[in-house]
């Protein structure tokens, strides 16, 4: 295949020197191939600055590629391999997480046992030089790359901190460095379960993450909350794998390209991680493509209940197709549907509750406006009986959930349907 693409190649600019030859089809085509090497020649003699081949050709076969649609384009060697640790997950490197400010490099927050996090680095860092190099001046993508590198190498980073007079110089040995895309936390005996991205730790994580928590809950776990809030999306396989997690049967999407025979069915195999209990997704304008796929699959099974506002609304399935020698393109080859079979290209995924994000504040009761607070009012029988448990029951619910939990009005939201749901269900058992 790779070796017909690039033949192919070879063969269409060879008959930009040559007269069009073939049926009306072929004739055409080779004609606007003609056109291309008369624009790309005059611009090579005449354009005001000098331009490599390369360059043109590259911003040529580009600029063809994003015509199509947002989501095709073509990646040269650097870009591609970017590419390729972004979803494969894991690279070496320090175990950052960083961004760019004041044109200086700040570190976000060092990833737990990575030789960053050993090494004493601090989120609120600013790393000033690079092996004496500095950062000033450099873009946050030449900064990372820096950084990054054979496993094994050590870099010298010149750090800034607060508090401190002099910069300290810290040597850090790169090692493998594997993303987290997947991190867990538990609210309120819940299993809130945050997906950044879907690369390929993300089925590792979603099992080590829900493995960790029932262990810590046992039987008190009464639910999943999965937060696919601004998660971009990533690989299909992984949006499958954490659909089917979820699934006992049925099928979780589908692909069709413009061939007939380029349908794929992607099905779900026995076994769900949270053994029936109710779950939980939390979308946002931000949630596209494989987090789409995983919440129109679990929305279409009635496996979840589907809280937060409008996805994104991209239903569409980009393939990497790498050219010997050079880069990639990044080709759209497909459309993606539910299993009810809906397209949600250029749709988004409804919830099946809207909740718009808000700030969340507690609100005192105003005084003299309920029966307890009135003077002289009758007792409760719990507090003649002076059984205070039903008052504690009460401030176990909120103060089982984190402070970011608290301020998250849609992860609230949330965690007040798992309660519900938990409460029901046990009712309805008993």
């Amino acid at each position: 295949m790779m070796r017909k693409l690039l033949i192919g190649g070879l063969a269409a600019m060879a008959l930009l020197a040559f007269p069009a030859v073939g049926d009306a089809a072929s004739s055409e085509t080779y004609r606007q191939l003609n056109l291309f090497g008369i624009v790309f020649e005059r611009v090579r003699a005449d354009y005001v600055e000098e331009v490599s081949d390369q360059e043109l050709i590259e911003s040529a076969i580009n600029g063809m590629l994003i015509s199509l649609d947002p989501h095709s384009s073509y990646l040269d060697r650097d870009s591609f391999e970017d590419m390729q640790v972004q979803t494969k997950g894991e690279f070496g490197g320090l175990g950052i997480e960083v961004t760019m400010d004041s044109r200086l490099v700040k570190v976000v927050t060092p990833i737990d046992d990575t030789p960053a996090f050993k090494a004493g680095v601090k989120a609120g860092d600013y790393v000033t030089h690079l092996d004496g190099e500095p950062v000033l001046g450099l873009t946050l993508s030449e900064a990372v790359d820096r950084m990054r590198g054979l496993v094994g190498t050590d870099i010298v980073l010149t750090i800034r901190r607060e508090g401190e007079e002099q910069a300290l110089e810290i040597t850090i040995t790169r090692a493998i460095i594997k993303v987290q895309s997947v991190r867990s936390r538990i609210e309120d005996n819940a299993a809130y379960i945050r997906i950044t991205k879907f690369d390929e730790q993300t089925e590792i994580g979603l099992k080590r993450e829900m493995r960790k928590i029932k262990d810590e809950l046992g039987d008190s776990l009464n639910g999943v909350i999965i937060d696919l809030r601004n998660n971009p999306g990533g690989l299909l396989d992984q949006a499958v794998v954490v659909s089917d997690a979820f699934l006992d049967r049925g099928e979780i999407v589908s692909t069709r390209g413009r061939r007939a025979d380029s349908v794929q069915r992607f099905n779900a195999r026995p076994g769900d991680l949270a053994d029936g209990l109710p779950v939980v997704v939390l979308i946002n304008g931000g949630s596209a493509s494989a987090s789409e796929i995983v919440a129109g699959a679990l929305q279409d099974h009635r496996r979840a209940i589907i809280i937060g506002t409008l996805s994104f609304g991209k239903g569409s399935v980009q393939t990497i197709i790498p050219l010997a020698g050079h880069g990639a393109i990044r080709l759209t080859t497909a459309r993606y549907y539910t299993p009810s079979g809906h397209s949600i290209q250029a749709k988004g995924i409804i919830p099946d509750i809207v909740v718009h994000q808000a700030v969340v504040e507690d609100v005192d009761q105003a005084a003299g406006r309920d029966e307890a607070s009135l003077r002289n009012r009758l007792a409760s029988e719990d507090e003649l009986n002076g059984d205070e448990e039903a008052e504690a029951e009460a401030a176990e619910k909120t103060n089982g959930r984190s402070e970011q939990a608290k301020k998250d009005f849609q992860l609230t939201r949330a965690l007040d349907l798992i309660h519900g749901l938990s409460l029901f269900n046990d009712r309805t058992v008993n």
